[in-house]
């Protein structure tokens, strides 16, 4: 047993002891499937509080050849899986967490001699009868192990990445490193399978990949790994009803990852504190500061403030994923910025429409936080303003409704006003707070046509009516509410039952004006 091969268990047995674990060991199944196969690399990057040290610690435990680790694994997933007895606790494992191994070293070159002195060390005393070709070199020792011993190594490395947040701006510092891997592990048959996890995909590297073997799962392409990448839908609501939580609130809170075919996503680690805690609470800044996000934000690169102001609106925005070459500072375009913030989970990723969008309410609060501080005065006036009119409207107030559009009008600010779509973002903003009580859909599909926007009440603020609003540019208000009626929009809230609030709003291009009419209507 060493420190970095063959190194204890315990990380996942921590795991299990904890009050919250969802069994995530189907993965194993996945991991077996590509065993001394040409599959046998793959790298799954996801951003913080996803879970990824508890899967690379899962893997060591089932993998380590120095345990019997059949107790931990007793009822979990894996253990019904044809291949568990095949491959338990068969492997010599080497477990590398390179953010440790960085931070004790002066430089690139001295974490990498680091490295191979280390492990060398170890794998000399773990086999000390075997014979070796050259006992100083670590690559050599490793094959000399896995022919004379039979037993093939599985190597894991956490934070895989941290060379490319720490040291972003040295091409060199990082060239140093992928070549270190590269010589490491490529073509390498003493290697059963290989497992790198960290926040960013695999690094371009000039004019070729350094690490092209391997296979990558990522926020923008989860591939078969998806229901692994978090927290799947129907493991929170298992959650809920454990801990008695409001499953609806919960998914407004930290939902909207959508991976793979759809397939919803939590952030793990929001959840289980929220569990714990008994309470919604934006956790996010208990791991990442929202100046991560400010700095990208600020960079306004290709009118970026144009589309995070669409965002915040409940828009979204079609990118490309490609181009972007995986490091945090090399951006061609808006695109590879917007690329970034998915995998560090600032955005989700609708892969099937290769769009992007803020997911949930954590989320959407640091990019309130990071507005705030940047200045952008109008949008955060128009935030701030928010909870008025959503009370002017409850309150049937048409005048003040009107006023406080008016208000949030963001003609001088970032969005170009001139049609219903950009009226449509104003809405969106203006009514920022109504996601504290609402599901809110944009263009919701009534039979008849398109709501502009649909307010429906969560469960929790059923005392709160059901809104439509309709949107009219240079027309009148009165218009829209007569759309509602004659389309039957209302026919799309076909559950819900109580008062409803029928909105129109128009906006007239000469005069600048917005006008409001509000009815309310008995519905079901």
């Amino acid at each position: 047993m060493g420190h970095f091969l063959n190194r204890t268990n315990k990380g996942f047995q921590e795991s299990l002891n904890s009050m919250i674990y969802v069994d995530k060991t189907g993965m194993i199944s996945y991991a077996n499937s590509v065993l001394n196969t040409r599959q046998k690399f793959f790298c799954v990057s996801r951003p913080r509080r996803f879970g990824k040290s508890m899967a690379a610690d899962m893997l060591a435990a089932y993998y380590c050849c120095d345990y019997d680790s059949r107790a931990q694994f007793k009822g979990l997933k894996i253990e019904s899986d044809p291949s568990f007895e095949t491959h338990l606790n068969k492997y010599n494992v080497i477990f590398l967490n390179i953010q440790n191994f960085l931070s004790g070293a002066k430089d690139i070159a001295g974490m990498i001699a680091d490295i191979k002195e280390t492990l060398l060390e170890e794998m000399l005393a773990e086999y000390p009868d075997c014979t070796f070709l050259d006992s100083a070199n670590m690559f050599l020792t490793l094959r000399d192990i896995a022919e004379q011993t039979g037993k093939s190594f599985v190597v894991i490395i956490d934070e895989w990445d941290c060379i490319f947040r720490v040291h972003k701006n040295s091409k060199e510092a990082q060239d140093k490193y992928l070549d270190f891997l590269r010589n490491f592990m490529k073509d390498n048959e003493a290697i059963a399978l290989a497992y790198m996890t960290g926040i960013l995909p695999i690094k371009k590297y000039s004019t070729h990949s350094a690490l092209n073997m391997f296979d990558e799962v990522s926020m923008t392409n989860p591939k078969r790994l998806a229901e692994y990448m978090g927290f799947t839908d129907v493991e929170v609501r298992g959650l809920c009803e454990r801990f008695d939580m409001d499953y609806e609130e919960v998914s407004a809170w930290y939902n909207g990852y959508r991976l793979g075919d759809g397939l919803a996503i939590y952030s793990p680690k929001s959840v289980v504190d929220s569990m714990l805690d008994h309470k919604l609470f934006n956790y996010w800044n208990s791991t990442e500061s929202y100046e991560a996000l400010r700095v990208y934000v600020e960079m306004n690169l290709d009118g970026l403030k144009d589309i995070i102001v669409e965002l915040m609106a409940g828009g979204r925005k079609q990118i490309k994923t490609l181009g972007f070459t995986n490091d945090m500072v090399t951006f061609s375009g808006v695109d590879d910025v917007l690329t970034l913030l998915v995998h560090l989970g600032y955005l989700g990723y609708d892969e099937e429409e290769s769009e992007v969008f803020i997911p949930n309410k954590e989320v959407f609060d640091e990019f309130e936080t990071s507005v705030r501080a940047i200045g952008w005065e109008t949008v955060a006036d128009a935030l701030r303003a928010s909870n008025d009119l959503m009370k002017a409207t409850w309150a049937l107030d048409a005048a003040r409704v009107a006023s406080g559009i008016e208000n949030a009008h963001l003609e001088n600010a970032h969005l170009t006003y001139n049609d219903e779509n950009a009226l449509s973002y104003t809405l969106s903003l203006a009514y920022y707070t109504a996601r504290n009580y609402y599901t809110v859909i944009r263009e919701m599909p009534t039979g008849k046509g398109f709501a502009d926007m649909v307010f429906i009440p969560r469960k929790r603020y059923a005392d709160k009516p059901a809104m439509i609003v309709e949107l009219k540019w240079n027309k009148d208000a009165d218009g829209a509410i007569a759309q509602i009626k004659d389309k039957q929009y209302f026919q799309a809230l076909e559950e819900y039952k109580g008062n409803l609030l029928l909105v129109g709003v128009n906006y007239d291009k000469d005069t600048r004006a917005h006008e409001c009419v509000i009815e309310e209507v008995s519905h079901g």
